[in-house]
C-alpha cells in the first residue's frame, strides 16, 4: 500500500507544481481564506481532470494503439426511408470553413477526441477487451472523482458542526442572565436596562400572525424565483430544439452556439433577478445570501439538466414518435452517429464557457477598471472596480466541470482540453483579482467555503452520472460508428464477456452476487456498519461533552487552590491584605469562561485606575501579585 501511494505521489503533486504556491500564501494574507479556497479548488479540479486523462490513456488509448485491432471495414450505409432527405453539401476547403469546423467540433469527428473514431474487432480476437475498458473507464473516473470530492468535503466540514452548540437562548436565560454585574456607573446601567428592554420587546413581537406573514413572504419570494427558473430552463429547451431542427440553415454557426449563448445569458441574468427579489423582503444578511446561493445552484444545474434532456428528446426521440426511432432506437435519419453529435454539443459548450471567461476578463473587467481609474465623479465612484465574488466564480467552474463529466463517454479526451482551460483560467482569475477587481465585502471562511464547493461539485457529479447510466444501460448505440455498433446497449458487452472469458465457477459467483440471496445478507451487514458508525459518533459526542466538563472542573479546582492559598498566607503572616474572595461569591465569580484570557472578576484583573497609577504601595498591591509558595522552613 505504501508503494502504491508513493507511486501516485508525482501525479498528486503535478497540479500543485503547475501553479504558484507563493501566490496562494499571498492571497491568504491579503484577501482571506475564502478567495484562497477558490484557487485551491481550481487546483483540485485540475488534479481530477489529469487523473481522468491518465486513466483513459492508460486503459483505452495505449492498448488501442498497441494491439492494433483489425479494421472492421467502413461504416454501415443505412438505407432509411427518411422524408425530405437533405442534399449533401460539398465541403469548402477555405480557412473560414476550417476555423468554424474547429469551433463547432466537426473537425474532430474522425479523431480520438470523439466516440466515433474508436473501433475494435469482434470479442475473442484479443485477450484485452477495448470495449470493456472504454465502458468502464468513465464509470471508474466518476467513482474516483466522487470519492475524492467526498473526502475533501468531509475534511472541510465547519468545526461548529462537531463542537458548536447552535441553539437559541430561551427567554428565561435572558431574564436571569442578561444583567452585567460588572457595571458600576449609573449611565452604563441605564443603557444596559434599555438594551434588555428592547430585547424583551423584540421577543414579544414575534407573534403567530407575524410569523405567518413572514412565512407567506418567504413562500412568495421562492415561488416567484421558481417561476423564473422554470422560464429559464424552458428557454434553454426551445433554444436547443430550434438549433437542432434548423442546423442546416445558412446561419449554421450562429444556430450552433445558440444553446450555449442562452445558457450563459440565463445564468447571468438569473442571479441579478434573484438578488432584486430577495432584497425586497429585507431578510437578514445570512438568510439573504444563503437563499440567493441555493437558487443560483438550482439554476446552474437545472439549465444543464434541461440541456441534456432536450438533446435526448431530439436525438434519442425521448417522448417522440418517429419512423427511424421505432426501428433503430434513435433518430437515425438525422443522426447516424448520435454519440458524435452529443460530443459536438458538449465540446461547443465547454469552448463557449472558456471563451466567455476570457472575454469577460479582458473586455469587461479590464475596461471597467481603466475607466474608473481615468475618470472621477459620483457615477465612477459608485461603479468602482468589479467585486470578486467567490460563489459566482465557483458555480461557473462547477458548471464547466459538470459538462466534462457528462461527456466522458462521448468525448473521452475532453478532460485533457478542460485541464488546459483550468490552467489558463487560474492565471486569468489571478490577473483579474490583482489588477481589475476588489475583494468582496462579505468574507467567507475556508471551512464553510470548501464544504459548499464540494457539495455543489457532488451535485454536478450526480447530475452527470444519471443520464450517462441511462444511456449506457438502455439506449441503442449507433449502427454507423463507434465500438458498440452490434449491441443493443453498451452494457450488453459485459454479459457477453462474462460468458466468453470467465469459467463456470466465476459466472456462478457473479450470478450469486446479483441475486436476492446475496442482497439480503449485504443489507444486514450494511445496517450493522451503519449502527456502529452512529454509535461511534454518539460516543465521540459524549466524549466531547466529558472533556468540556473536565475543563470546567479543572478551572474550579484552580479556584479552590487559590482560595486555600489565600487563607493560608495570612495565617503565616506573609501579607496584611486578605486574599481574593471565594469564587462562589458574586463579586469574584467570572461572568463567562474565557480560556487564555483574564475573566471579569478573576484574581489578577486590574482596573483602569490601577493601570494609570504609578507603582502601588505594598499595602495597596493586588493580592494576586503577592502570592508565593512558602518554603519548607516556613512551614
Amino acid at each position: 500500500m505504501e508503494r502504491l501511494c508513493s507511486s501516485w505521489a508525482p501525479v498528486r503533486t503535478l497540479p500543485y507544481a503547475m501553479v504558484d504556491k507563493r501566490f496562494l500564501r499571498w492571497v491568504l494574507g491579503l484577501f482571506g481564506t475564502g478567495i484562497q479556497s477558490y484557487f485551491t479548488f481550481l487546483r483540485f479540479l485540475l488534479m481530477l481532470n489529469l487523473l481522468t486523462v491518465l486513466l483513459t490513456a492508460g486503459f483505452v488509448l495505449l492498448p488501442l494503439v498497441w494491439l492494433r485491432p483489425p479494421d472492421p471495414g467502413p461504416a454501415l450505409n443505412l438505407t432509411l426511408q427518411c422524408p425530405g432527405d437533405p442534399q449533401p453539401v460539398t465541403a469548402d476547403p477555405s480557412f473560414h470553413s476550417r476555423l468554424w469546423n474547429v469551433l463547432t467540433g466537426r473537425a474532430f469527428n474522425n479523431t480520438y477526441l470523439f466516440y466515433g473514431a474508436y473501433r475494435a474487432g469482434p470479442e475473442g480476437s484479443s485477450a484485452y477487451s477495448i470495449r470493456l475498458a472504454y465502458l468502464l473507464s468513465p464509470l471508474a473516473c466518476l467513482l474516483l472523482c466522487f470519492c475524492g470530492t467526498l473526502r475533501r468535503m468531509v475534511k472541510g466540514l465547519p468545526q461548529k458542526l462537531f463542537l458548536g452548540q447552535d441553539y437559541r437562548s430561551p427567554l428565561s436565560a435572558k431574564v436571569f442572565s442578561s444583567w452585567d454585574f460588572c457595571i458600576r456607573g449609573r449611565e452604563a446601567a441605564t443603557i444596559k436596562q434599555h438594551e434588555i428592554s428592547n430585547e424583551f420587546k423584540l421577543a414579544q413581537q414575534q407573534t403567530r400572525t407575524q410569523r405567518a406573514c413572514h412565512l407567506l413572504s418567504y413562500l412568495r419570494v421562492n415561488f416567484l424565483i421558481g417561476l423564473l427558473v422554470v422560464g429559464a430552463i424552458s428557454a434553454i429547451f426551445w433554444a436547443t430544439k430550434y438549433s437542432q431542427d434548423y442546423k442546416e440553415e445558412t446561419l449554421f454557426v450562429l444556430l450552433q452556439y445558440l444553446p450555449p449563448g442562452v445558457i450563459a445569458l440565463v445564468n447571468f441574468l438569473g442571479p441579478l433577478l434573484f438578488v432584486f427579489l430577495v432584497q425586497l423582503e429585507s431578510y437578514p444578511p445570512n438568510t439573504e445570501v444563503n437563499l440567493i446561493l441555493v437558487w443560483c445552484v438550482v439554476l446552474k444545474l437545472a439549465s444543464l439538466g434541461m440541456f441534456s434532456f432536450s438533446l435526448g428528446q431530439t436525438m434519442l426521440c425521448l417522448g417522440r414518435n418517429k419512423t427511424s426511432c421505432e426501428s433503430h432506437g434513435y433518430n437515425a435519419c438525422d443522426y447516424q452517429c448520435w454519440e458524435n453529435s452529443v460530443a459536438e454539443e458538449l465540446y461547443k459548450l465547454s469552448i463557449f464557457n472558456f471563451l466567455l471567461t476570457v472575454a469577460f476578463a479582458f473586455l469587461v473587467s479590464l475596461p471597467r477598471r481603466m475607466l474608473v481609474e481615468r475618470f472621477s465623479g459620483r457615477f465612477w465612484t459608485w461603479l468602482g472596480r468589479e467585486e470578486f465574488l467567490v460563489p459566482t466564480n465557483v458555480l461557473d467552474i462547477v458548471a464547466g466541470q459538470t459538462v466534462i463529466w457528462m461527456g466522458l463517454f462521448y468525448c473521452p479526451l475532453l478532460p485533457l482540453l478542460h485541464s488546459v482551460f483550468i490552467f489558463l483560467t487560474f492565471y486569468i482569475k489571478k490577473y483579474t483579482l490583482l489588477r481589475n477587481s476588489r475583494a468582496s465585502l462579505r468574507r467567507f471562511r475556508a471551512s464553510s467555503s470548501t464544504f459548499f464547493f464540494q457539495l455543489v461539485l457532488i451535485l454536478g457529479l450526480l447530475l452527470a452520472t444519471v443520464p450517462l447510466g441511462y444511456v449506457v444501460s438502455s439506449i441503442h448505440s449507433s449502427r454507423g460508428c463507434g465500438l458498440f455498433t452490434n449491441y443493443s446497449a453498451p452494457w450488453q458487452v459485459v454479459p457477453e464477456l462474462v460468458a466468453l472469458r470467465l469459467p463456470p465457477p466465476g459466472q456462478q459467483a457473479l450470478h450469486y452476487l446479483g441475486s436476492q440471496a446475496f442482497s439480503f445478507p449485504l443489507l444486514i451487514l450494511l445496517s450493522l456498519v451503519l449502527t456502529v458508525c452512529v454509535s461511534q459518533s454518539q460516543a465521540n459526542a459524549r466524549a466531547i461533552q466529558g472533556l468540556r466538563k473536565q475543563l470546567v472542573w479543572q478551572v474550579q479546582e484552580k479556584w479552590h487552590l487559590v482560595e486555600d492559598l489565600s487563607r493560608l498566607l495570612p495565617e503565616l503572616g506573609l501579607g496584611d491584605s486578605p486574599g481574593p474572595q471565594s469564587p462562589h461569591s458574586p463579586s469574584s465569580r467570572p461572568r463567562s469562561f474565557c480560556p487564555g484570557f483574564p475573566c471579569p472578576g478573576s484574581p489578577g484583573t486590574r482596573s483602569p485606575k490601577a493601570l494609570r497609577s504609578p507603582r502601588p504601595s505594598p499595602s495597596h498591591a493586588d493580592p494576586a501579585c503577592r502570592f508565593r509558595f512558602p518554603s519548607s522552613a516556613e512551614l
